[in-house]
């Protein structure tokens, strides 16, 4: 993670708080997160300012620094929020035990479809911060990695051997993050159609008709909230 960065005017101004005449009870940390996530995902970095936040929140910019130290501890803050919601989930997945090699394949699958394990929207939010600040860009690189590894460690418990366990995770993981990129905006039902082909292409081998219909019904219990989420 990128190093908190004290700044000497921001210190002042946190010194200044009167918490007894400061409005912070009407908000959380939380508050204040979501915020600053819903900002970064709608206007890019540059709009994730103090100043705004306090405005949409209806309490004074000092209440800020009840939570925070620094506009760089929100941020480092919001990365860690996106490392925990957007790649934990992706490397248990991945490590979940499995009969087989389409049956974890499917456990990653479920990531691409359910946005508490995976926001598509946060992920291109963070890559584009990361195209202007080296220092958030190398915590998408180490994020990267990390998905990567967790998917060949799948594949290597297959039998798969080494380059070809990390050559199919590659495909697995990038096809999917550049899907989200591109928005193709299918739909949900269209994508899950194509799921018995994109096991074969992902594992070499044949699915079980019964591991698809698991799927299709956990796919469908998110079809009805979102018809454009996305599956691999």
């Amino acid at each position: 993670m990128p190093p908190s960065q004290s700044k000497g005017p921001e210190q002042t101004a946190a010194q200044q708080v009167d918490s007894a005449g400061d409005s912070s009870s009407r908000t959380s940390k939380n508050d204040w997160l979501n915020l600053a996530i819903n900002t970064l995902i709608d206007d890019g970095i540059d709009e994730v300012k103090i100043q705004v936040m306090a405005k949409k929140l209806d309490v004074s910019r000092s209440s800020f620094y009840w939570f925070f130290k620094s506009l760089q501890d929100l941020h480092d803050q919001l990365l860690q929020n996106w490392l925990q919601n957007n790649t934990t989930p992706i490397i248990e997945h991945a490590m979940r035990p499995a009969p087989t090699i389409n049956r974890a394949i499917l456990n990653v699958f479920e990531c691409w479809v359910d946005e508490r394990l995976f926001d598509p929207k946060l992920d291109i939010a963070v890559r584009l911060w990361a195209r202007r600040e080296p220092a958030v860009r190398t915590v998408v690189h180490e994020a990267d990695r990390r998905r990567v590894d967790a998917i060949k460690a799948m594949y290597l418990r297959y039998g798969y051997d080494d380059e070809n366990a990390f050559i199919r995770a590659r495909v697995l993981y990038y096809m999917q993050i550049g899907h989200f990129t591109l928005d193709l905006g299918e739909t949900l039902d269209a994508r899950v159609s194509h799921v018995p082909a994109y096991l074969l292409a992902f594992s070499g081998q044949e699915p079980e008709p019964e591991d698809v219909r698991l799927f299709d019904a956990f796919a469908a219990r998110f079809a009805v909230s979102d018809p454009s989420a996305e599956v691999p």
